[in-house]
């Protein structure tokens, strides 16, 4: 099936002064998998701010596959997360994972994402199809592009057609890397809904060393934007560390790109 409301005509979301999906200015998120501290998140906005990130991204509630593993600060964070994000002037994204949270994070965050776990989570799509703000789509992890695109479809068909789709690699039979990163769903996309499509390399393989080449490819494979992993410690962080960058790293990443 293919899709009804979404149908390839290009379109750009804003973002307070930002245009994502704008050809030939690519929009870069960066930030650390979970907020873990004040200090932390601070530091990291700061850096990523002064490396060339137009927005911060970070985790307060998080879906973790182990029951045991950190599942974020919640209300602590994002409150920490906003503070750091307006100390440096910049819009932030993070994941809403059930209606129980939507009005706090409705309220503090400039972009909502959705992430690969809630992509079939067809109700909570439909509540975050009402918002006015953008909704940040992450692909399911084994979804298929057609079930990518009609996920977006449940969220325009709500009212809200301000979708980003994020790909972040989908789960093969490969073991090498955390996930295979599916680049050719970057111009799939953008042929078959027109909206824009950012890639996270940091998610996609899980590894550090990968992501800058993995970036250079999603640039050059017409991505518009990418969602990069930073932390001032990654040896240390709670979640995702080994496929972190250090700001340094990220500043390189980011000179690389341009």
């Amino acid at each position: 099936m293919r899709p009804k409301i979404l149908v390839g005509e290009q379109h750009i979301v804003k973002v307070r002064d930002l245009e994502i999906g704008n050809p030939g200015k690519p929009i870069i998120m960066a930030g650390p998998c979970s907020v873990e501290s004040r200090e932390q998140i601070f530091q990291t906005a700061k850096a990523v701010k002064a490396a060339g990130a137009h927005i911060l991204r970070g985790g307060v509630f998080k879906p973790r596959t182990s029951p045991y593993a950190f599942q974020g600060m919640g209300k602590e964070g994002l409150l920490l997360m906003r503070e750091a994000a307006d100390a440096v002037d910049m819009p932030i994204v993070t994941e809403l994972m059930d209606e129980s949270n939507l009005d706090l994070v409705y309220k503090y965050a400039d972009i909502i994402q959705i992430g690969s776990r809630n992509m079939f989570n067809y109700s909570l799509l439909k509540v975050v199809g009402e918002l006015d703000k953008p909704i940040l789509l992450k692909r399911g992890m084994s979804a298929t592009i057609q079930e990518w695109i009609l996920a977006a479809e449940y969220i325009a068909a709500s009212g809200n057609k301000d979708v980003i789709l994020c790909e972040r690699g989908i789960r093969t039979f490969d073991t090498y890397t955390r996930n295979t990163l599916d680049l050719a769903a970057v111009p799939i996309l953008k042929m078959e809904t027109g909206l824009p499509v950012i890639v996270d390399p940091s998610h996609g393989t899980g590894i550090r060393e990968l992501v800058e080449p993995m970036s250079k490819a999603a640039m050059a494979c017409g991505a518009d934007g990418l969602m990069i992993e930073v932390h001032i410690d990654p040896d240390n962080a709670l979640c995702d560390g080994p496929q972190s960058l250090t700001p340094e790293q990220f500043g390189k990443l980011v000179q690389a790109i341009k």
